[in-house]
C-alpha cells in the first residue's frame, strides 16, 4: 500500500533545510535550547516526515547521531528541528554532542515524499530511491536512501542492516510480525562542516 506524502524540495529549500538543522543542533548544543523554525520557506509547511544525520568529520569518520521519522502530523519545518535535537542529545548514539564537536560535525536532512507499507520489501525495494523503517517487538531502526549505494551494498544486505540498526536479527525483516516501511526521500547534506549544501 503506497501512500503519497510529501513535497518535492527545490535545491533552495534542501539547502535551507540543512541549515535549519544545524541551527537547532547548535542552538541546542550551545544553549540547552530549541531552535524556532522562524519564517519558515513555503515547503516547510507541509505535514511530512523527515531525518538527520549527523557524522563526524574527525579520523575516518562516524556517525555521531540520527533522528526522525518517516510519517509525522507536524508541520516540516518543526519536525527538522525536533529531529536535530534529538539527533544531537545522547539518547541517539549514547553521548550527548559537545559543543567541541560541532566544527567537526557534518549536518544531511531527508525529507520524505512517499510511504509504501511492503510485505515483499525484496521485491519491493530500489536501490538509491527507497529508505528503509524497520519496526518490531518495541524496537525500530531506519538507513536513508543513499546509504546502500553508497557502501554498495544488495537489497538483502540493505535490508539486513537496517534490522541490526533496530537491534534485531539480521534477517527479522523476513518475519511476519516484523513491519517493514519504505519511504522516498531527498537527502541534503553539507560537504563539509557548515559548508554548502548538495542534494545526494
Amino acid at each position: 500500500m503506497s501512500q503519497r506524502q510529501g513535497v518535492d524540495l527545490s535545491y533552495e529549500d534542501g539547502a535551507r533545510a540543512a541549515e535549519l538543522a544545524r541551527e537547532a543542533v547548535e542552538s541546542f548544543v550551545r544553549n540547552g535550547q530549541r531552535e524556532h523554525p522562524g519564517s519558515m520557506r513555503e515547503a516547510f509547511y507541509e505535514r511530512t516526515g523527515a531525518f538527520v544525520r549527523l557524522e563526524s568529520t574527525r579520523g575516518r569518520g562516524s556517525l555521531r547521531g540520527c533522528a526522525g521519522g518517516y510519517r509525522s502530523d507536524d508541520q516540516l519545518g518543526h519536525v527538522i528541528v525536533d529531529a536535530a535535537i534529538e539527533a544531537a542529545s545522547g539518547d541517539s548514539c549514547g553521548s550527548e554532542v559537545t559543543p567541541s564537536e560541532l566544527d567537526n560535525l557534518t549536518v544531511s536532512v531527508c525529507t520524505v515524499k512517499n510511504v509504501l507499507l511492503t510485505d515483499d520489501p525484496l521485491a519491493d525495494i530500489e536501490l538509491g530511491s527507497h529508505g528503509v523503517a524497520v519496526d518490531g517487538g518495541g524496537k525500530s531502526g531506519w538507513l536513508y536512501p543513499t546509504v546502500p549505494v553508497q557502501n554498495n551494498w544488495s537489497e538483502r544486505e540493505y535490508l539486513d542492516r537496517a534490522c541490526r540498526k533496530a537491534r534485531l536479527p539480521p534477517t527479522a525483516w523476513q518475519d511476519d510480525d516484523i513491519v517493514v516501511t519504505l519511504f522516498e526521500g531527498q537527502v541534503f547534506r553539507e560537504r563539509e562542516a557548515d559548508g554548502s549544501v548538495e542534494q545526494v
